[in-house]
């Protein structure tokens, strides 16, 4: 069985312009743009910010936003 880890999500990374959501496991780890952990990202609805699909999933899964 594959455990999932929790961590924490911004939706805008210090230094980006972009809004889109980022994740990272540990807080000394660089974010990186949720597309880049395929065992969480989601698709998304249309209309919707990008991975607000995700960001719903793992917040219900206690990872924090910052």
């Amino acid at each position: 069985m594959t455990e999932i880890q929790t961590g924490q999500m911004t939706w805008r990374p210090p230094g980006s312009s972009e809004s889109a959501l980022h994740l990272r496991h540990k807080a000394s780890e660089a974010w990186r743009s949720y597309k880049e952990f395929p065992q969480y990202a989601l698709p998304d609805a249309p209309g919707f910010s990008e991975g607000y699909a995700t960001f719903l999933a793992l917040l219900k899964k206690n990872w924090q936003l910052l």
